[in-house]
């Protein structure tokens, strides 16, 4: 999969969401539910209730995309649910999206020239 650069800003809402809505039904919880501009270019992560299933919206400047992944074997690692939205790194949105612990994905640790 082409991921998104590090300079894009991911979204997370920490909150399943009903995964018959399509990208206008999620882009307007975007705007209503995370108090954010669909159509920023950042990238907005929902997962179902069954955490197999994961759904990106994000605006690439032509259009709305919708990108949809369902894990056939495990789950997605998914923070506690409860209201609100978090920021996942580059990294660890790959990590996710593998179905990958993002727990675990740091930024590197600088280290002293020698």
């Amino acid at each position: 999969m082409i991921g998104p650069s590090g300079a894009v800003r991911m979204m997370v809402a920490t909150k399943p969401v009903d995964f018959r809505k399509g990208m206008d039904g999620l882009a307007t919880l975007v705007r209503e539910s995370m108090g954010a501009d669909p159509f920023s270019g950042a990238v907005y992560v929902f997962r179902a209730k069954r955490a197999d299933r994961i759904k990106l919206v994000f605006w690439d400047g032509t259009g709305l995309c919708l990108f949809a992944q369902r894990l056939e074997d495990g789950i997605f690692r998914w923070p506690k649910i409860e209201d609100g939205v978090m920021r996942l790194s580059a990294a660890q949105l790959s990590a996710l999206l593998e179905g990958l612990d993002w727990r675990l994905v740091h930024e590197a640790r600088a280290m002293p020239a020698p």
